[in-house]
């Protein structure tokens, strides 16, 4: 049974300096903001045992990282904390989360990469479900940021947070699978910082040499990043990275555990999630699909069934590529699709993505919001 459709996500532009851009987003979004201080604050004392003081105190030592390695990003936090009238503190949290939380969140997600064969226009496909608590779906945003000396940002993203799932006008684009290892590592980039400097890179070796230039991450995480020329899969630790190249047949598939990144991680079983059994079904359907699709095709057409293919599937449920509520989980914690994006990069044409907002990702237009970045 179809859940009820929730309303589409705000669309908010921002342009100018790193604190004028976080000026707007902080006043826009000021509600959705707090809300979201409220969801992780749960999540926080029910995965960690650590109310929202003792999370501002944890995110001093990144708020210092951020400050020092990439000070035009600490000053668009300041200007969301000072935008939504809350303290620098409260942002830095919201945007290390992951790192704070040392990989007790449930997120599940499952992504691809596929640059099509037999594809005159090189078209490359960057495409995920993005799976977490369905109590943060009100608190989410469509972002575009205009900033000078940058190409230009579209992102889905979470109120407070200034880097996640989208692409540029560069053609790069990233997904985000997280990874539940230890250990963390203060000192260096907040997962959600390192998306925002591959957003803002012109290339996907650009966005590796960036990270790279300023110490790595600071937990481990999985980006799945493409540009004109293709789709990698980084596979990130504070302890070393691992790359991981399109297949033979032009694509590559991640969801929530290392394949190639053997640094050292501790990296525990993660009941519940079925991320080894969703990277086998994706691939199962992926060999299905491949050689079907691709040449001639519409757009609409294509993501079409790729949402019917690939990201609606139910296999495994409810830890599935489309993912459903596990009841037997503590509310906090519970995880469900919340939206699916699909981008396209091509070199005869502007890039863009299609966001389909809701769980029933196959269902007729009626019972999905269809969305389209760049918006009008």
């Amino acid at each position: 049974m179809s859940l009820p459709l929730p309303p589409p996500p705000p669309r908010i532009e921002l342009t100018g300096s790193p604190r004028e851009i976080g000026l707007e987003h902080g006043k826009q979004l000021a509600v959705q903001i707090r809300r979201q201080i409220q969801v992780y604050s749960a999540m926080f004392q029910r995965t960690s045992n650590l109310d929202w003081p003792a999370v501002r105190n944890i995110s001093v030592a990144y708020q210092n990282t951020i400050r020092s390695l990439t000070p035009d990003i600490y000053d668009e936090m300041e200007g969301i904390a000072e935008g939504a009238n809350l303290s620098i503190l409260d942002i830095v949290a919201l945007n290390a989360r992951s790192e704070i939380a040392l990989g007790l969140f449930s997120d599940g997600c499952t992504s691809l990469g596929w640059k099509l064969k037999g594809n005159d226009h090189g078209d490359v496909i960057l495409a995920q479900n993005w799976d977490w608590t369905p109590r943060v779906q009100e608190n989410l945003a469509m972002m575009s940021i205009d900033q000078p000396g940058h190409p230009k940002i579209y992102m889905m993203a979470e109120a407070g947070i200034v880097g996640k799932i989208g692409f540029n006008s560069a053609s790069v684009g990233v997904c985000l699978n997280a990874i539940r290892a230890h250990p963390t590592d203060a000192s260096k980039l907040p997962i959600h910082v390192a998306l925002r400097l591959c957003l803002e890179s012109t290339s996907t070796q650009n966005a590796i040499d960036r990270i790279n230039s300023l110490g790595g991450v600071a937990s481990s995480q999985h980006i799945l990043i493409a540009d004109q020329s293709g789709p990698l899969a980084m596979e990130l630790s504070p302890l070393g990275n691992a790359y991981i190249p399109p297949n033979n047949h032009g694509y590559v598939t991640h969801t929530n555990h290392f394949i190639a990144n053997k640094s050292g991680v501790i990296e525990p079983h993660w009941p519940g999630v079925g991320s080894h059994e969703r990277l086998e079904r994706i691939n199962e359907l992926m060999n299905g699909l491949e050689g079907e699709v691709g040449v001639g095709d519409g757009d609409a057409e294509f993501r079409k069934t790729l949402r019917q293919r690939i990201f609606s599937d139910t296999f495994n449920s409810p830890a599935s590529i489309c993912c459903t509520e596990n009841p037997v989980k503590p509310l906090e914690t519970r995880s469900r699709t919340l939206f699916c994006i699909v981008m396209k990069f091509s070199s005869v044409a502007a890039p863009s993505a299609e966001v389909v907002w809701g769980n029933d990702l196959a269902g007729p237009v009626p019972q999905t919001h269809i969305l389209e970045m760049p918006w009008a």
